[in-house]
């Protein structure tokens, strides 16, 4: 998995080790479905505060893109957030790719045949 990193803010700049490495260790068991994430953090309001922070983490999969995002007062809670949610996301649409198709055909010839 390639990670790039973006944020036009020096604070954000900052954190682009950290944002690399728990991107990593949060899609260490999930690495093989993604082969690009960006990681975006901007600040919303400028200097004037408040919960402004937002990161974004954008996931190129085999299935499609994978867009998500978390504001939060600050730069490490909001990557946190997106990337929880990020795991979260693509465990679940692995679970439903896997997840047997039942067809009705099938329920009906074995209920016909006993």
């Amino acid at each position: 998995m390639h990670i790039i990193f973006e944020s036009p803010d020096p604070e954000g700049v900052a954190l682009r080790d950290v944002a690399i490495k728990r991107v990593n260790f949060a899609m260490r068991r999930l690495n093989w479905l993604v082969s690009l994430a960006k990681v975006r953090l901007s600040d919303i309001n400028g200097p004037r505060g408040g919960t402004d922070k937002q990161c974004q983490i954008e996931l190129k999969t085999s299935t499609g893109p994978v867009v998500i995002s978390s504001l939060a007062g600050d730069w490490r809670s909001a990557l946190d957030i997106a990337v929880q949610r990020a795991a979260r996301v693509l465990s679940r649409n692995l679970q439903r790719q896997n997840k047997p198709i039942r067809s009705h055909r099938l329920l009906d010839a074995s209920l016909n045949a006993s």
